[in-house]
């Protein structure tokens, strides 16, 4: 089992800890990246990636080594602590760069068979919002199932963490863990996805930008085919 792991921040806290707990679990080759310090560019708003190719992105060659890594791994983690109730910026820059592959447009078919985990942690509260901002990008790239594991630590150290509470969390993971393993290999898209991804079908049929039409004829997902 292949693992990637997108760290919203560079330092490696609750969070981060927790996000290894589980990839440590699964027990597959990890690859991780940490925003921004392995990228940490602001969409531009230049739709270069939409009208044309994703290739003419500014930031393309230096965003690329992050997108084979989720291209080729069986299992995304997108992991952020609480920021003002929402992902870190520097999670939200990262996941801009991606527009171009939703749904809408030209979605990565590897997607639709992986599982993605997002996690989040606070010293209080919102992890339930900041897990949605990047669980709502998995949803509409495609992927097939999406996880959301959110955390109260009760504090600002992973070290202050108490053990009571650590051990809390060892035991969510060990369940999480054991649903991702259970359903490696043998995945496949919810109702809702496929639903959306049929009202996209149509859509392109009807005609929309040039560039994804082409796009989806060329996988022939315009007809019957699906990419799962």
């Amino acid at each position: 089992m292949k693992i990637t792991i997108i760290h919203g921040q560079n330092h490696q806290g609750s969070t981060c800890n927790i996000a290894r707990m589980l990839a440590e679990r699964l027990n597959g080759q990890v690859e991780e990246f940490f925003l921004p310090r392995d990228f940490g560019e602001f969409c531009m708003g230049c739709t270069s990636c939409f009208m044309e190719s994703e290739t003419k992105c500014p930031h393309y060659e230096k965003l690329l080594p992050i997108t084979r890594a989720l291209d080729g791994a069986d299992v995304i983690i997108l992991a952020s602590p609480v920021y003002v109730y929402h992902a870190t910026g520097a999670m939200k820059a990262f996941l801009d760069h991606y527009g171009f592959r939703w749904m809408v447009h030209r979605p990565e078919e590897a997607m639709f068979k992986k599982q993605a985990v997002c996690i989040s942690t606070a010293a209080g509260r919102g992890m339930k919002s900041t897990n949605q901002d990047m669980a709502h990008s998995m949803f509409f790239w495609g992927v097939a199932r999406t996880y959301k594991y959110g955390v109260a630590v009760m504090e600002t150290s992973w070290e202050r963490v108490s053990a009571k509470k650590k051990q809390a969390i060892e035991k969510k993971l060990d369940l999480l863990a054991g649903k991702i393993v259970k359903r490696q290999g043998k995945i496949s898209p919810s109702i809702k996805t496929k639903l959306f991804f049929y009202v996209m079908r149509q859509m392109m049929k009807n005609g929309w930008n040039k560039a994804d039409v082409d796009y989806w004829e060329k996988k022939g997902w315009t007809k019957k085919k699906c990419p799962w």
